[in-house]
């Protein structure tokens, strides 16, 4: 039952009301239906039949007065009789669209008559006609429609149906103008996930959904101080660190020349390497714009980096496909992919592609020793250094895939990890449209 049902907001609003609507609407037509018009429907038949009966009866007893008889039913009956001599009653008769019209005249007549009869409701859109067999022929016999079943039940039904789709028109506004407060919201949300602002946003919507959009609107605010408030100490940090960075390397590079200086030498370097690493975790890219950009020249900047260090790097990846993207929060992602194939396996292949489900589908494989596939999730956690076989590299501070995994979220995507065709790891990067 519930996977039949409305999955949106709008549609089970929509449900709400309008259901309990339409059954109170079929069970008043039923009511009318049942206990009204089929009532005056019968009654209706059964004078009919009576006046038919009269007819054919005055004409039996005595057909000499067939002109009084007409002219009498016609004056006081709204009836044209008429005799038909040397005819017989039709053998076949077309049956009206609603059945209860057929069956009201025909029980009535069958029992005000003793003489086959025929009848039709549907040859003529005024009349009703009826034939009788008598003596010498036919006594046809043309009636009102009105006369033998109530007429006006369509107008109830038009009026009743007009009625419902008016209220159902208003419900649909309404519930829409309610919910697309509610899609503002969520968009706006959606947005401020990804890093976009939007501020055109405005609380509007019922006092519910007032409320919930500036309860959101207070934590975007705490949110983007706390964001500045770090962006600010960690420049600050990183000014002060890298000034006696700075002075070291130059009292060493002053230095004769020795194992030890170039021991010194070699820490510097990976110092100032986590030190960057902890600023590229922390910063984030929230002040950096969207864009459309093409792939295809961003990964071969990436790529070249990765081909420095030694690595046998591929590209494969259509020139025209573009998204759009924080192109430097995506080098900076698919930097951290790259090189961590690149510092673990000695041939590494990039390839990007369009999903079949909309979006962009960047893989990067490597035939590096890989990882277990029990410890995909625990790669993705910050300073997260894993066993061994992925540890063979002494720098970083297992950041990178925390780094590229925040990035891919940032732009609504994701990054998941499974085995490489190349025997070693393959990360790949989803993007939405």
């Amino acid at each position: 039952m519930k996977r039949r049902l409305p999955t949106t907001l709008f549609g089970r609003s929509l449900l709400i009301i309008l259901a309990p609507v339409l059954a109170m609407q079929i069970a008043v037509t039923w009511v009318f239906f049942d206990a009204h018009w089929r009532t005056v429907t019968a009654r209706l038949s059964e004078g009919l039949a009576g006046d038919v009966a009269w007819a054919v009866e005055s004409y039996k007893d005595d057909p000499a007065s067939l002109t009084r008889i007409q002219a009498r039913a016609e004056e006081s009956m709204s009836l044209s009789v008429a005799l038909q001599p040397g005819r017989m009653l039709p053998e076949r008769r077309r049956f009206s669209r609603f059945a209860d019209i057929d069956r009201s005249l025909d029980r009535a007549l069958s029992e005000r008559l003793d003489e086959p009869f025929w009848f039709d409701t549907t040859r003529y859109p005024a009349y009703v006609d009826i034939r009788v067999q008598a003596p010498g022929g036919i006594l046809r016999i043309l009636a009102p429609r009105d006369r033998a079943f109530a007429t006006q039940g369509h107008i109830f039904v038009l009026w009743l149906t007009v009625a419902t789709l008016l209220l159902s028109a208003v419900s649909i506004l309404f519930i829409r103008n309610q919910v697309r407060a509610i899609e503002r919201l969520a968009t706006a949300a959606d947005a401020f996930g990804r890093g976009a602002d939007s501020p055109a946003f405005k609380p509007h919507g019922a006092r519910e959904v007032r409320q919930a959009a500036s309860a959101f609107l207070a934590m975007r605010n705490r949110i983007q101080r706390h964001i500045d408030q770090r962006t600010a100490l960690l420049a600050s940090v990183s000014h002060d660190l890298r000034t006696p960075l700075t002075r070291l390397k130059l009292a060493l590079a002053l230095d004769d020349a020795s194992p030890g200086v170039a021991g010194m030498k070699q820490d510097l370097v990976e110092m100032e390497h986590m030190i960057d690493e902890y600023l590229d975790f922390a910063r984030g890219e929230g002040g950096e714009a969207s864009e459309d950009v093409r792939l295809a020249p961003l990964i071969e900047v990436v790529c070249e980096g990765a081909r420095r260090t030694g690595a046998l790097v591929g590209v494969e990846a259509d020139p025209g496909l573009s998204a759009r993207v924080r192109p430097n929060a995506l080098k900076r992602a698919l930097g951290n992919l790259v090189m961590n194939a690149a510092a673990h396996g000695e041939t590494v292949a990039v390839a990007a592609r369009t999903r079949s489900a909309g979006g962009v589908e960047i893989t990067v494989d490597d035939d590096g020793p890989g990882i277990p596939e029990a410890q995909y999730e625990e790669a993705f956690k910050a300073f997260s250094r894993l066993d061994e076989s992925r540890n063979q590299n002494t720098k970083g501070v297992g950041l990178g895939l925390a780094i590229a995994q925040d990035v891919a979220r940032g732009h609504g995507g994701e990054i998941t990890l499974s085995r490489s065709p190349l025997g070693g790891l393959r990360a790949t990067l989803r993007l939405p449209g």
